[in-house]
């Protein structure tokens, strides 16, 4: 298993927190992230204004097997009535998944959040 995150202390927190579990931390942005040459699956809560970067990132690959992204509601809905170009858009399917409220959240954001599945 492997986390992504930018912000070294929260690097440093997660390595310490999770690293004797077998999970592997990658400072990175997420748009610079080289993605597995093997199927995978993905699960993340990426940064809202990253939303569309994740998605058609994800969909440019076809060795995506499936992912479950929390996002703003508002892009979950966007990107299932007009999902964004990729190169591999058409293996997939988006759908709304489960509704996740603000204060699921610290800090709260300002809107709620939805998960958006996506599917080979």
């Amino acid at each position: 298993m492997i986390a992504v995150e930018l912000h070294p202390r929260r690097v440093a927190v997660l390595r310490d927190r999770f690293g004797d579990a077998g999970l592997r931390v990658v400072r990175s942005d997420l748009r610079e992230l080289r993605l597995p040459r093997r199927p995978f699956r993905v699960v993340a809560s990426p940064p809202y204004q990253l939303s569309t970067d994740l998605v058609r990132i994800l969909m440019g690959t076809d060795r995506l097997l499936g992912a479950d992204l929390v996002l703003e509601r508002g892009a979950v809905r966007r990107m299932v009535e007009r999902p964004p170009r990729a190169r591999h858009a058409r293996r997939y399917r988006m759908e709304p998944g489960l509704s996740v409220p603000r204060q699921a959240f610290r800090p709260s954001p300002r809107v709620d959040s939805r998960v958006l599945r996506i599917r080979r």
